[in-house]
């Protein structure tokens, strides 16, 4: 089975990708949206990576059109909407989808994981977080209502840069 670093990904500007090149790093993978009641969550988001992002730590964002069409934009559009709105400087990927026959096979991989309720399968809407550890295998996953900036998720991330 392949590991998640070895999963083709293209960039939001559509250049071919993997996660292989943020090996070695603790990654929250999150499946974002523009136009979403929890938007507001990329500014969370960001101030993850700016307080964390040295410690070899890096958000990456994954627009999904899946929840009530709350990511309708071209890749252009998303850009320039979380680079202006929310002055975001961690990576974005091309728009796919995370649930369904189309879901994208880093996503079959990730919603195989279990949250703190036990519940693994679908994504539930936009904003939902899945923490990986530098060695590459899912440590956390956490529901759309947690807060970037929630005690439960720093701590989850300290952990693991300590780890």
């Amino acid at each position: 089975m392949e590991s998640l670093f070895e999963l083709p990904i293209r960039t939001l500007a559509g250049e071919e990708s993997s996660l292989a090149d943020y090996r070695g790093n603790v990654l929250l993978l999150v499946n974002v949206a523009s136009r979403c009641g929890l938007t507001p969550q990329y500014s969370g988001l960001e101030r993850l990576q700016k307080a964390y992002g040295e410690r070899g730590f890096t958000v990456l964002g994954f627009p999904c059109n899946q929840f009530a069409g709350q990511e309708p934009g071209s890749a252009e559009e998303i850009q320039e909407f979380c680079s202006t709105t929310y002055g975001v400087s961690f990576p974005l990927f091309e728009k796919v989808d995370v649930n369904g026959a189309g879901r994208h096979p880093i996503y079959a991989r990730l919603t195989e994981v279990a949250d703190a309720a036990g519940e693994a399968g679908d994504v539930q809407w936009n904003f939902e977080k899945f923490l990986i550890g530098a060695d590459g295998e899912v440590v956390g996953r956490f529901r759309p209502r947690t807060e970037p900036e929630s005690a439960e998720l720093v701590g989850a991330i300290e952990a693991q840069l300590r780890g």
